[in-house]
């Protein structure tokens, strides 16, 4: 952007002139700095400058009425020390709370675009709270060295999605990196990662958050803090406190390292983000940034100016005011043309179709908007189709023909299946298919289900099999946090246990979940850590612990190496078979692309007290040779012959899993099918066959 490098005015020492009203927040521009903001309510702004830490202001310069442009004031600064610069703005105007204002020109504020945020530089650190200006804007210079690096272009199907917790996954000592809890330190998991076989990486939110939001101590004296992070102070700038380097203020160059790195390995980053509302909480909550810039633009109020609070954290984003949304838009295009990231999974992302009365929209522009845009046309868009107001929308997220869904139902009825619940015969062979009775993949696309049986959010997939109940005294509520309806059940002991049978039942049953889990049609979700059955020691809601609670326990990857090996060929198995990621090109002669089964074949047994499902995948594989699989899930605590359906005479059925078993000697050595028997499957186990030239 050409820029006329001469100032015009002085402000004291000063040199200024008019500014880049179509730029947001700081921008280098030659021989100086361009500061821009909105503000439809201000009467008059202030910049205000700070050298690097320091508390005080070494300068304060009011932007003249001419350096205004409707509801937008720009200013550049010459011959500052950008790398030495801290600032923030003071905003002046009215206060009426019922209106929405609540203008206060004593706080000085965080730049709504800062690409980089100080203040929070390392984590945990308590800051001093006797400042007022706790989050500082910092200028920031893009001049990383991407090598040639652009977002991979992978296709939608062949995502097998990884979550994980920036801090969690490395910070413990068993770990054994060395940048502990940081980007630097997940990019010393990229080999483990690779070899596990995942395609993309899901990380929980990575926007600047403050730790010490709601942080207090336990009964115990141990501090709870905002761990998962889900309450964004800026939208733009990646946690300082999860760089290694945060204290230098290096951390977009170590972000964008951590995607660089993965992308070498061919692995996505897709990122959790949290549109729905902001740290500021409400009323009572702290002055930040958008509260003293603009209220009424940026949060859904009632008409008593109070803040409507469907995210259940204090208020509610105003996502389809205008202003709002083009925020959002240049935040996303931001996260994929400055650093890469591959897609994005939105928190509670209901919210983002509710008008600005609060009300369900049925075109909502924010989302017509990001499915359409140009720059995230290849972008991953997956949506948490609910909020904490009651609008649930799994099914029915306003899709564009782009946007995917956690399928929550997916989890639900997968759990309660395993578990032996009755009445679900139905419903399992339809998530395992796609769950057609949700999506219409006509309009939807082949990849609108993210299937997942875990997520951070309550247990995983070890505690899911070996806890009835939650055990969440340690988050200081009394119990009374986290969900209740878990579909857990803990194969007949609470917890820890050395008997050898319980023990065999649970990784039985964790098997039992991977194996459905990655040959449902549709693209799944792994948490992190549930592939070397990871434990939080019953806690299903640990979003204030950081601690061994939160943190992988790398020593139970040698401990449960059966569970690992599962995954990892259940992960190689997906891949090897397109007919399992709708890549298939054709279908064998008289049979359909999915069947479902009972005890006999062909005869799919939808009785209430059936627990015994047979699904049969049918395609082309990458020879173009006709390819079978089938999936046959007991789910009944007693054993059950089943009848497999019968192949092309050049065919015949081998089993490459068999759960029952309980070691590697299958998958590694398959075994033929007679086809004129009954095969037994065992109680509450899985089989998968596959079919090979006779």
């Amino acid at each position: 952007m050409r820029v006329d490098t001469n100032p015009t005015d002085t402000y004291g020492d000063f040199k200024i002139r008019p500014g880049l009203f179509l730029a947001n927040g700081s921008n280098l521009v030659p021989g100086g700095v361009n500061f821009t903001i909105y503000s439809k309510g201000a009467k008059s702004i202030e910049l205000v400058l700070y050298h690097s830490h320091e508390k005080d202001p070494f300068a304060v310069i009011p932007f003249p009425e001419s350096y205004r442009i409707g509801d937008v004031f720009a200013m550049i600064v010459f011959d500052l020390d950008y790398e030495n610069l801290e600032y923030g703005f003071r905003v002046d105007g009215d206060y009426d709370f019922q209106r929405g204002d609540v203008f206060d020109k004593t706080k000085t504020l965080l730049d709504p675009y800062a690409k980089v945020i100080s203040g929070r530089n390392v984590w945990g650190v308590e800051p001093d709270w006797s400042n007022q200006f706790q989050y500082r804007s910092k200028v920031v210079q893009n001049d990383f060295d991407w090598e040639g690096d652009i977002p991979l272009c992978t296709p939608h199907n062949e995502l097998i999605i990884y979550e994980a917790h920036v801090r969690g996954f490395t910070k413990d000592e068993s770990s054994e990196v060395k940048f502990k809890g940081t980007y630097a330190g997940l990019v010393e998991k990229i080999p483990y990662i690779k070899d596990l076989g995942v395609t993309a990486v899901e990380l929980l939110p990575i926007f600047e958050f403050d730790e010490f939001e709601g942080a207090r101590k336990d009964q115990n004296g141990n501090d709870l803090l905002n761990y998962w992070g889900y309450s964004t102070v800026g939208f733009f700038a990646p946690k300082a406190g999860y760089a290694a380097s945060g204290k230098y203020s290096m951390q977009v160059d170590e972000f964008k390292n951590l995607v660089k790195e993965f992308h070498k390995a061919g692995i996505k980053i897709i990122l959790d983000v949290v549109f729905n509302h902001t740290a500021e909480g409400n009323e009572h909550g702290p002055y930040i940034s958008f509260k003293g810039i603009d209220n009424r633009t940026y949060y859904i109020l009632t008409p008593e100016g109070y803040y409507f609070n469907f995210s259940g954290c204090g208020n509610t984003l105003n996502c389809n005011n205008p202003i709002v949304r083009n925020l959002i838009l240049t935040c996303l295009r931001y996260w994929v043309s400055t650093f890469h990231v591959d897609g994005f999974r939105f928190d509670l992302a209901a919210i983002l179709g509710r008008n600005q009365d609060g009300s369900p929209m049925n075109n909502p522009p924010l989302l017509e908007s990001l499915a359409h845009d140009p720059i995230l046309s290849n972008s991953i868009l997956i949506a948490e189709a609910w909020d904490a107001g009651g609008l649930y929308q799994v099914g029915n997220f306003p899709a564009y023909g782009r946007w995917s869904e956690w399928n929550g139902k997916y989890r639900d009825d997968v759990r309660r299946f395993l578990k032996g619940d009755s009445g679900l015969a139905n419903c399992i062979s339809y998530r395992i298919a796609g769950s057609e009775d949700i999506y219409n993949t006509f309009w939807r696309g082949d990849c609108a289900s993210v299937n997942f049986i875990t997520c951070h959010d309550g247990f995983t997939l070890y505690d899911l099999f070996a806890y009835n109940d939650k055990h969440n005294e340690a988050n200081g509520w009394g119990g009374s946090d986290g969900g209740n309806d878990n579909h857990s059940w803990n194969c007949g002991w609470e917890g820890e246990t050395d008997d050898p049978g319980i023990n065999f039942l649970r990784h039985k049953m964790i098997k039992n979940a991977a194996a459905i889990l990655l040959t449902s049609l549709g693209i799944p979700m792994i948490l992190a850590g549930d592939e070397f059955g990871n434990t939080q020691y019953g806690n299903n809601n640990p979003y204030c612990q950081d601690n061994k609670i939160s943190w992988l326990d790398w020593n139970q990857l040698e401990k449960n190496r059966d569970l690992h090996e599962f995954f990892k060929y259940m992960i190689a198995f997906r891949k090897k078979h397109p007919v399992l990621t709708r890549q298939s090109n054709g279908i064998p002669v008289g049979y359909p692309k999915v069947s479902a089964h009972g005890v006999n074949a062909w005869q799919f047994d939808n009785s209430s007290e059936n627990r015994v499902v047979g699904i049969m995948f049918a395609g082309k594989n990458s020879d173009g040779e006709d390819d079978f699989i089938y999936l046959g899930i007991n789910a009944h605590w007693e054993s059950h012959g089943v009848w497999l359906p019968a192949l092309p005479m050049n065919l015949k059925w081998q089993v490459e899993i068999n759960t029952d078993l309980g070691d590697e000697s299958v998958y590694k050595n398959p075994a033929e099918l007679n086809s004129s028997e009954q095969f037994i499957i065992g109680a509450r186990s899985v089989i998968i066959c596959t079919s090979k030239k006779s």
